[in-house]
């Protein structure tokens, strides 16, 4: 019996040992931000807030996944006309699309931080590979205000926006818009 006791502390311990760990996206601190060349003149930023998500990481594994959906009506660049005309049906047609999402398939790691993050985004339900490099990356044992373990991230990538269906103003703004996608997450 102490024999059976032992394995299954054992056992036990090792596993919550090598447990992958469960964050919840902080909506108040995640967005993706996205910039791009206004008639090859200046550039033009924007942020999409994020609504919500999860993150599962095993850093010892080196295994994870990531899900995020982003609220496209949120959208905002500090041009009041130009957001509405993003949320119209000349862009994201957020009446019928407010949503944008981004899910994993893969990550790989750089010793044991996550370095890229592959996955699908989906925009107006259109859905795309896209792979994040990820710039920086940090967890603490305690987030100074929520009190529980906690990790941040940015990741960049670019995409073409014409592969969503987002194609309006061709000649005033490129295809290729340039994304950084600014995560915090606390464990749960």
């Amino acid at each position: 019996m102490k024999k059976l006791c032992l394995a299954v502390l054992v056992g036990t311990c090792c596993a919550a040992a090598n447990a992958a760990d469960t964050y919840t996206i902080d909506a108040n601190h995640t967005h993706a931000t996205f910039s791009f060349q206004h008639l090859g003149l200046s550039t033009f930023d924007g942020k999409i807030p994020a609504e919500g998500g999860t993150v599962v990481l095993d850093r010892a594994q080196k295994t994870g996944s990531v899900e995020v959906t982003f609220n496209v009506e949120g959208i905002a660049t500090g041009v009041a006309k130009f957001d509405d005309h993003l949320r119209s049906g000349d862009f994201f047609q957020v009446d019928k699309f407010p949503k944008a999402t981004f899910k994993s398939d893969k990550i790989t790691f750089e010793g044991d931080e996550p370095a890229t993050i592959a996955g699908n985004l989906t925009i107006k339900d259109i859905t795309k590979p896209v792979t994040l490099k990820v710039t920086s990356f940090n967890c603490v044992p305690k987030h100074p205000m929520a009190g529980v373990p906690a990790c941040g991230a940015n990741a960049t990538a670019s995409i073409n926006r014409s592969d969503f269906g987002l194609t309006y103003g061709a000649g005033a703004v490129p295809d290729e818009i340039k994304l950084v996608v600014e995560v915090e997450a606390l464990q749960k």
